[in-house]
């Protein structure tokens, strides 16, 4: 029985490969995304083992985003802490967010995933003894108007040690000029893409801490002997408030779980992808090993009349099925690994540089992908598998073997899931108060499982109007292919509900993308009651002296700024928001629902989300960097759609009097009233034409930018989706071409009876078509469904306006038929040029 399988393997590989396919092309999505986040963990691994003294005091995180209070270490504290007893030296670090090199071109380098960022010079050791900034070339800063740059920037930014280059920053100082004095590595060699410019501590202090003698933190080297956790204990003491100290291998340490966390979104973002393309790539394997199976009734009823028990007999299905889960996971390893090098490369256009490190492959995805490619292989072939050894021995002596009907139990379960998915859709979309997503998602998968169960019979309107159409059309071809169509309805269900899969979530995904954009539009044409806008192209803050310099442009009646806050209230990271209580007004009218909008210098107002246990009139602790105040509660409001419903909202200038960031988030700008306001544009692009990074933009600009980021991830979703679509496609060439040579005979007598090679390949498309189309338009009925079910849900949240984007839809539909025209070629080719005589004398 080995041999026979083996022989019955070798005889029909082209068509066991094509099954292979959706294996290969699922598992290649599984290894690529092992291959891919191993190779990110650890670049970064190298980065925080190697960035971190044996001791570091830095400012206390406040949050699980690695958010920090931004408090600031003095000389003298730092000079405490080197004089430790178990202290080698202590050093002052100075780090700068947001500083950008502008390159020969005007554009800035970096900034589009990694950081850029400013340190001062330091020869401290890490915990390792090395020194993380290593000069390669030239020599390190060591007045004003010297700078070492990493050697990538420098390369991408196209300047060479002794060119001027300039800076860009959010800070006080939004613009720096310098002479590169050296070139230098950071950590491991690089910072997998991020920007790092180094200058002297002296002008770092002079640029970022206005003067001051000061530091954002401090590394304690230890002496020989000395363990780093009993140097933390005698720091401790000398830790000031809103700081914390850790050893190197804890803060290390702390890193990677956040980077793991982040990383744990990429990796399950990517590998949803795979089980959708394994998914449908099942209904391919179900229904090639179903036919497989039907065309040799005869040859498993004869291994049954000569002794074969129906387990040797499932045994043998199996057993090709096996073969093919070890071909399909072995090619998608090798895929998977071509995978991640695209990846890589993807985000490395976004500013995520992973080229310095080579790809990790681990012992785990190796044996992930082929668990996971066999296993799904074997799944999918069980049930053809099993209906095999249900094939009696009598059989052989027929002249067709009938296939095995669908059994009752079967059918119920078919409608239970269906029943149930619709029960969950309708209880989370009218019912549910809590987790009504996730009721809502259990429905959908229902429904999809359920409709796909059931294709023969939910299609059967489908295959009917267009057999109507077809009759009309093409005759007596039309009025065959529809009859091919419904002659093995299971067939042709299954091979439709491959492709129904992908156009459902594709579907789905547009008209979610579709009710988020027409409700960006929609907030941004009720609350955009400015001119203008400034803001930063990448979301990064920029530096508030741009705002007051657009404020003195002629023309201009007011600019209204809002800035992003780190602020802790009450013990608690909230999301805060500091306005200019004079202008905003134009920008946006605050609602109170109880209190006041009377923003000033010592209150604060609170949105309802955070009313419990507080009224008007209370006060709430705030903590920004070092200083602490208590503010007053004036008022409640209940939504602030312009700047993403904040939960706390301060007046700009108690963000200053505690000593805040002075970045800017975005500005809206209003011209004066009969001012010529293309005059007054041109003179604020002019301001900002040395600031790269910020861009003024009108109301419809703004309404783009805004919808850019959600356009970009619906077509990485639908590019990601397209995988489905082409194991859909092998599928729809498998049944058809399976389906030919299991009417060989047929085939022969039309030709022979008049049916010209044209004719015969028309009906063949005609079939494809169909089926093409079935898939389609289940799948995009579903799609719509679905994605107005989870708009509704989401209205409270944002997306408040339904939009259904009917033209793209109808697009779909359009090339679901080319899909059918396409898949049907290499079928209908060989059906054309079967020779009559053998083709009828065939059995």
């Amino acid at each position: 029985m080995l041999k026979a399988s083996i022989k019955s393997l070798l005889a029909r590989k082209a068509r066991l490969l094509m099954s292979a396919m959706a294996i290969i092309l699922g598992t290649a999505f599984v290894a690529g995304s092992l291959v891919f986040t191993d190779t990110l963990e650890r670049t970064f691994d190298g980065i925080f083992a190697g960035t971190v003294g044996d001791v570091v005091v830095q400012p206390e995180q406040v949050d699980e985003f690695g958010g920090s209070t931004g408090a600031s270490l003095t000389a003298e504290e730092v000079a405490d802490l080197a004089d430790l007893p178990g202290a080698a030296r202590a050093d002052g670090n100075l780090e700068a967010m947001g500083v950008f090199v502008v390159g020969k071109s005007g554009n800035v380098v970096g900034g589009q995933g990694a950081p850029a960022m400013a340190l001062n010079y330091t020869d401290a050791p890490n915990q390792f003894g090395d020194a993380p900034i290593t000069v390669t070339s030239g020599r390190a800063p060591t007045s004003e108007g010297e700078v070492a740059v990493d050697e990538t920037t420098l390369e991408q930014a196209g300047y060479e040690i002794g060119d001027e280059i300039t800076l860009v920053t959010a800070g006080d100082r939004p613009r720096i000029t310098a002479t590169v004095v050296g070139e230098m590595t950071f950590g491991e060699g690089g910072m997998a893409g991020a920007s790092i410019s180094v200058f002297d501590t002296e002008t770092m202090q002079r640029y970022f801490m206005d003067g001051k003698d000061e530091y954002t933190s401090a590394w304690i080297t230890a002496k020989e002997g000395v363990e780093s956790a009993e140097l933390v204990e005698q720091a401790e003491p000398l830790t000031p408030d809103a700081y914390e100290t850790l050893t190197g291998a804890q803060l290390s340490d702390r890193n990677e779980d956040s980077l793991e966390q982040a990383l744990g979104f990429i990796t399950t973002f990517l590998l949803v992808f795979a089980g959708v393309a394994l998914f449908v790539g099942s209904f391919l394997i179900v229904n090639t090993f179903g036919i497989l199976v039907a065309q040799r009734g005869r040859e498993l009823a004869l291994l049954r009349a000569i002794g074969a028990s129906r387990r040797q007999v499932t045994r043998s299905v199996l057993v090709e099925a096996f073969v093919t889960g070890i071909i399909g996971a072995t090619l998608g390893l090798a895929l998977g690994v071509l995978l991640a090098m695209g990846i890589r490369s993807l985000f490395a256009t976004i500013g995520l540089d992973l080229s310095g490190t080579g790809l990790v492959f681990k012992p785990r995805t190796v044996i992930a992908t082929y668990v996971v490619g066999i296993a799904v292989t074997m799944l999918a072939a069980w049930l053809p598998a099993h209906r095999a050894g249900r094939v009696a021995p009598v059989a052989a002596m027929r002249e067709t073997v009938e296939t095995a009907r669908s059994h009752p139990i079967r059918g119920t379960l078919e409608i239970m899931v269906l029943v149930a998915g619709l029960l969950a859709f309708l209880y989370g979309l009218f019912v549910a108060d809590s987790r009504q997503l996730w009721w809502i998602g259990g429905g959908i998968v229902g429904l999809v499982l359920g409709t796909a169960f059931l294709a023969p019979f939910v299609g059967r309107p489908v295959i009917s109007g267009l057999g109507w159409i077809y009759r009309r059309l093409f005759g007596s071809v039309g009025r065959m292919a529809e009859q091919n169509t419904v002659r093995s309805p299971g067939r042709t269900a299954a091979t439709a509900s491959a492709l129904m899969i992908g156009m459902t979530l594709v579907a789905l995904m547009g008209v979610i993308a579709s009710s988020a954009n027409a409700s960006i539009d929609k907030e941004i044409e009720q609350n955009f009651r400015a001119d203008y806008v400034l803001s930063n192209a990448i979301g990064q803050p920029y530096s508030a002296q741009i705002t007051d310099q657009a404020a003195q442009v002629e023309g201009v009646s007011a600019v209204s700024p809002i800035r992003y806050v780190q602020a802790t209230v009450d013990g608690g990271q909230l999301f805060s928001v500091a306005i200019d209580p004079q202008t905003f007004a134009d920008v946006e009218r605050i609602e109170a629902t109880t209190g006041s909008t009377g923003l000033d210098e010592g209150s604060v107002m609170l949105s309802m989300n955070h009313k419990t246990g507080r009224e008007v009139g209370d006060t709430v602790e705030v903590t920004i960097g070092e200083s602490t105040r208590e503010l007053t509660v004036v008022g409640f409001f209940e939504d602030l759609g312009t700047m993403g419903n904040p939960d706390v909202l301060f007046d700009i200038a108690t963000i200053d009097a505690m000593g805040g960031q002075g970045s800017d988030n975005m500005a809206f700008v209003f011209v004066e009233e009969g001012a010529d306001k293309e005059a007054v544009s041109q003179d604020i692009e002019q301001l900002i034409s040395a600031q790269p990074l910020v861009t003024l933009k009108d109301q419809e600009a703004f309404a783009d930018e805004q919808r850019g980021f959600i356009n970009q991830l619906l077509y990485l979703i639908y590019a990601l989706l397209g995988l489905a679509i082409v194991i859909a496609v092998l599928g729809i060439v498998n049944t058809l071409g399976l389906s030919v040579l299991e009417r060989t005979r047929e085939v022969g007598l039309l030709r022979a009876v008049g049916l010209s090679r044209r004719q015969l390949q028309g009906m063949i498309w005609l079939e494809s078509i169909a089926i093409a189309l079935l898939g389609a338009l289940l799948g995009i009925g579903l799609g719509v469904v679905s994605g107005v079910a989870i708009q509704q849900a989401l209205a409270e949240d944002g997306i408040t306006e339904l939009a259904i984007p009917w033209a793209q839809l109808v697009l779909f539909v359009g090339l679901a038929g080319i899909v059918g025209v396409l898949a049907a070629v290499v079928p209908a080719w060989r059906a054309s040029r079967m020779d009559v005589l053998e083709a009828i004398a065939a059995e």
